[in-house]
């Protein structure tokens, strides 16, 4: 019974475990570029996000999804169609730090990681619908 559940739901097992390893590295990526280097808030939530994105993109691509794109064109329609998702995403994660805690003064921890919640759902469904939909 618990082999057919996860069956059944491999691929949003999948994309929640690496989209917490994900929110990790963004969270952590965040913090070391404002806390330990000082780069401010901003800079650090896009330097935060470059990095989240591009390990997102390999994990999603091999293991959640499993990617069928091969050849040149494919593969960069794939990662144009995912990158492009991802920073509409971004800039939900960008305006609510700003607004959140540049503008309202509110912690930015806890800020970042409600950011990131919305961002993964909306990511989600990015990419099984749109980025990485199986062709019928």
């Amino acid at each position: 019974m618990i082999r057919k559940l996860y069956e059944q739901y491999k691929d949003v097992i999948l994309y929640l475990f690496f989209g917490v390893c994900t929110t990790v590295a963004n969270i952590v990526a965040y913090w070391v570029c404002a806390h330990v280097l000082g780069t401010g808030v901003m800079p650090a939530t896009i330097v935060a996000w470059v990095l989240a994105v591009l390990f997102a993109y390999v994990t999603n691509r091999k293991w959640v999804f499993h990617s069928t794109a091969s050849g040149k064109e494919e593969i960069i329609k794939e990662i144009v169609s995912f990158f492009s998702c991802r920073i509409g995403t971004g800039v939900v994660d960008w305006l609510m730090m700003f607004v959140l805690v540049s503008c309202l003064h509110l912690p930015d921890v806890p800020i970042k990681i409600l950011s990131n919640v919305i961002v993964i759902i909306l990511n989600y469904i990015l990419s099984k619908f749109v980025i990485f939909k199986q062709q019928p």
